[in-house]
């Protein structure tokens, strides 16, 4: 089994900053991390790995110094690290980010195997798009499984896995065939230490470097700024909200009155989370 994750080496976001004229994250001078949900990821292939046997590609694109992050990737027990690193690529959305992702993926699969699984987090913190992985399984024409708690059964003679995945008012339990790219939600999994073999492993292999026209990369115009239609108008911080805290108190009260008084006071503040609730009520009754 070949597994892909595809992994960002993003700024520490207790230290971003943001250029004042063109809007854009200005990395040089921050300290640079995994993506912590691409982490999520790279744990549940890596286990995966582990039970059935077979190969985990990590993939990322960036400056050259992304390779440190690829490393820190192998140390956990990667198997094999691509960097697609090229100056055509300064400046990418999320289109042109998921377009150059997807062609190294084509070609990964040319020259390591074709995977059945291409894992990335939810999201990266440095966007908050969650666009990307989407992106990448429309431009390889994968079925693909958002948001996904729980990796349950996988069938590799049968060609197919079944997750669970948050939604909204549950989890949905989701069944479907290979190959499939599955974005990773957080709190799914805890990252493993990594053994001293893969350490010392990570610090001689080789990271495979490709630029665009390694990866298979021919119309330039898809790539960097050129191919980002995107715009940043405007980069503020929200303001500081004006409503002050109610203090309930349930002095001479039982704590059912208590209860009572403050669900009371929810529902007249909030009376959509009352509507909300009665709703549900009656769709759990009915059911």
């Amino acid at each position: 089994m070949h597994i892909v994750v595809c992994i960002k080496q993003v700024p520490d976001s207790a230290q971003i900053r943001v250029h004042p004229v063109t809007n854009t994250i200005m990395r040089q001078g921050v300290p640079t991390i995994i993506n912590p949900y691409d982490l999520f990821a790279l744990e549940e292939a890596l286990r995966l790995r582990d039970k059935f046997g077979g190969e985990v590609t990590v993939l990322t694109m960036g400056p050259p110094m992304a390779e440190d992050s690829l490393r820190r990737a192998l140390t956990y027990g990667a198997d094999r690290a691509v960097l697609l690193t090229d100056r055509f690529f300064a400046g990418s959305d999320t289109l042109a980010t998921s377009f150059a992702l997807a062609t190294a993926i084509a070609r990964i699969s040319e020259v390591y195997g074709k995977p059945e699984i291409v894992f990335t987090g939810k999201q990266t913190i440095d966007g908050d798009t969650a666009q990307v992985g989407p992106g990448i399984a429309k431009r390889l024409d994968l079925l693909q499984l958002t948001y996904v708690s729980k990796i349950g059964k996988l069938d590799l003679d049968g060609g197919s896995i079944e997750v669970e995945r948050r939604a909204e008012g549950g989890v949905q339990v989701l069944k479907t065939r290979l190959p499939v790219l599955i974005t990773m939600l957080e709190g799914t999994n805890d990252m493993r230490r990594g053994s001293m073999k893969d350490a010392l492993r990570a610090a001689r292999a080789e990271v495979v470097k490709w630029g665009a026209k390694d990866a298979g990369i021919e119309d330039m115009t898809k790539c960097g700024l050129r191919g980002s239609p995107t715009v940043v108008k405007r980069v503020f911080a929200p303001g500081g909200r004006t409503d002050k805290a109610e203090f309930i108190t349930f002095t001479d009260k039982t704590p059912i009155e208590f209860g009572d008084e403050l669900v009371e006071a929810i529902f007249k503040r909030q009376p959509a989370v009352e509507d909300d609730l009665i709703k549900h009520a009656h769709e759990f009754a009915a059911y």
